[in-house]
């Protein structure tokens, strides 16, 4: 049965049906097509990579690459007016194309997050996918969604549609995979991203985007004075390898805990190696929801988390170390930027215990999150 709902947001009634497996056509595309900014970025293989800028009335503006529908840019004001980029990214394609760019900006598939010992059974097959994360599988293996050019089905000033098929076989995946990714920019500063994908086998899908936030827009080199909030009572515990051993444990009591606004430095030493985890939101399934919200005090930038997803990935930038240069000549230093990747739960496939997250034909996967930047 079809979940449809309304919900109220920036005081528009908006409708939607975010149901996983559901027959109806969900058709994302539109005929607006003015005012498309559109910027060649460079070549891959001859084949031309192009930068789409949105803005808005409030002169807010994204820009997104149609190689793996990267977002290289989010300007926003700050409580003064001043506009800063908000996330991490490289001036130039060849950033984006080195092989330790850290998923900067990109979407993530066709499985976000780690797959366990990169391979997982379904219908009494066993399918096994590239190890590019130790013995594990990570965001969709050594060619994923973030690696490909995407078809660009429409653009306007305001939003971006990209396709892309996934062959069956593809970094061991089963099943012909069609996905539609849209981008949106709204007059309320709201960055939507709705997904959708079918299959003709039955297959694992998980879909996210991996940006980078850091709201200093550069003023500060890392995000421990930001403020979190997520709505989440419990998260996934995960082994040395960052995959879930299948316990779900409280956070209460526990620097997991952020269902009440905290800085982010305030307990990040008591996490080894610092967070990056998979918390399970308080929600309803497949309903949009608030679940979380980010704030730096000291520009007054302040994000909001809408999605319709049942888990969400706070990964603090354990990773970056100093060694990339990005956008201005910045070097990203540990702790540079921050990702909220709204999800379904790492290594489901191999986890009986987690919602699924097995798409079959003839349904439609279909997810939305929202991140709506305003000032306090």
């Amino acid at each position: 049965m079809n979940n449809i709902f309304s919900f109220m947001l920036c005081g528009v009634v908006i409708l939607f049906s975010c149901k996983n497996s559901k027959k109806e056509n969900n058709d994302l595309s539109s005929s607006d097509n003015s005012n498309v900014s559109k910027y060649l970025f460079g070549n891959i293989d001859g084949k031309e990579v192009y930068q789409f800028k949105l803005t808005n009335h409030n002169n807010v503006s994204v820009a997104i690459l149609n190689y793996g529908g990267t977002i290289t840019s989010i300007n926003v004001p700050d409580k003064n007016g001043q506009m800063g980029d908000v996330v991490l990214g490289f001036d130039s394609l060849s950033g984006y194309l080195q092989k330790d760019n850290p998923y900067f900006g990109c979407l993530v598939g066709r499985y976000a997050n780690r797959i366990a010992h990169a391979k997982f059974k379904l219908n009494t097959m066993e399918y096994k996918l590239a190890a590019n994360d130790g013995k594990n599988t990570l965001h969709g293996g050594l060619k994923g969604f973030d690696k490909v050019i995407w078809n660009v089905v429409h653009a306007s000033d305001t939003s971006l549609l990209l396709s892309y098929e996934s062959k069956d076989g593809e970094e061991g995946f089963p099943g012909n995979v069609k996905t539609e990714v849209l981008y949106t920019l709204s007059s309320n500063n709201e960055l939507k991203i709705i997904y959708k994908a079918t299959t003709d086998k039955a297959t694992p899908i998980n879909l996210t985007n991996h940006t980078y936030f850091n709201l200093s827009a550069g003023t500060d080199d890392n995000i421990l004075e930001h403020e979190l909030q997520l709505d989440a009572d419990q998260f996934t515990e995960v082994n040395k390898e960052l995959i879930p051993t299948g316990k779900q444990l409280a956070v209460a009591g526990t620097p997991m805990d952020f269902n009440k606004s905290k800085r982010i430095g305030f307990d990040i030493e008591k996490v080894k190696g610092g967070y990056d985890h998979n918390w399970m939101l308080n929600k309803k399934p497949d309903v949009l929801a608030c679940v979380g919200s980010l704030y730096h005090p000291a520009s007054g930038r302040y994000m909001e988390i809408f999605t319709t997803q049942p888990g969400i990935q706070f990964y603090s930038g354990n990773f970056l170390d100093g060694k990339l240069t990005g956008k201005r000549g910045q070097h990203y230093l540990q702790h540079g930027g921050l990702a909220l990747e709204t999800q379904h739960y790492p290594d489901s496939p191999n986890q009986p215990s987690f919602p699924t997250t097995i798409l079959q034909p003839g349904e439609n996967y279909f997810q939305t999150t929202i991140y709506k930047f305003s000032v306090k």
